[in-house]
């Protein structure tokens, strides 16, 4: 018995065994006991997984797969969560418990789990697994690259980013058109903004939805006073500041007194 891929979900699934053996090795298991794994498939890497930490759970959405996890992983049937991870409720399976995620994540909601993690950092020290190499690349691009964006800034705000290493698209089935990229990324010791942070994250998507323009112009919709406009820092554009530069940014930003939400 095998699971077709379903390309609506966006599966392709991995059949190198040593693939999915160095996948599971990038976890470090420093500050967590459980590890929930997103689409495991016909668990190829669930397998590893195992060898690491009896603690695993999966998510899948795919009824077909959920069908082939019980019947070659009974002793994983209990840890088996029918459902969507992007309308996942953490707490509802761990409580306040960390935990690291995992995953040969689907193509088509990659940068969403990555959003999700970011949302729930707080529960979640580590997190791993496969990506399209060009939202690997994103994920942990540096400022002045083009591709340096709302995803780079926002991932490396909370965690620190590492691309581990490239995988060919022969080693799945069906074989994706590109490659894939496996990354690791770990939360920072401090990982506390001082500012508040939906308004961190507003501004850090203002300033790249018209990323080729200066952010003089890019956020001219967050009323900036006339006298903070003066700032070196406006004639920027997006893709030229640190993290750093754009909590600073927000700061300046939210002490502004002409400025209004």
């Amino acid at each position: 018995m095998s699971v077709r891929a379903k390309k609506h979900l966006g599966q392709h699934f991995l059949k190198d065994e040593s693939i999915a053996s160095k996948i599971a090795d990038t976890l470090t298991l420093e500050g967590y006991d459980h590890i929930l794994e997103i689409g495991p498939g016909m668990g190829v890497l669930t397998k590893y997984l195992l060898k690491k930490n009896k603690n695993i759970w999966v998510i899948e959405i795919d009824t077909e797969s959920i069908d082939y996890l019980k019947s070659h992983y009974l002793h994983l049937t209990d840890r088996i969560i029918e459902g969507d991870f992007l309308k996942m409720d953490l707490r509802k399976y761990f409580g306040d418990e960390p935990l690291a995620i995992t995953g040969n994540f689907p193509y088509n909601i990659s940068s969403q789990i990555v959003f999700k993690a970011i949302e729930l950092r707080d529960q979640i020290p580590e997190f791993t697994g496969m990506f399209q190499k060009e939202v690997a690349q994103r994920i942990t691009a540096g400022p002045g690259s083009k591709i340096y964006g709302i995803l780079s800034v926002l991932t490396q705000a909370f965690y620190d980013t590492e691309y581990l290493f490239t995988v060919p698209p022969s080693v799945f089935n069906p074989p994706p058109k590109v490659d894939s990229g496996v990354l690791r990324l770990k939360r920072k010791a401090d990982y506390s903004l001082p500012v508040e942070t939906s308004f961190f994250f507003k501004v850090v998507k203002t300033a790249f939805n018209q990323r080729r323009k200066t952010l003089r112009n890019s956020l001219k919709s967050l009323q900036i006073s006339d006298n903070l406009k003066e700032d070196a820092i406006f004639a920027l554009r997006p893709e030229q500041l640190s993290v750093q530069q754009f909590v600073k940014l927000t700061k300046s930003l939210a002490e502004d007194g002409s400025r209004s939400d």
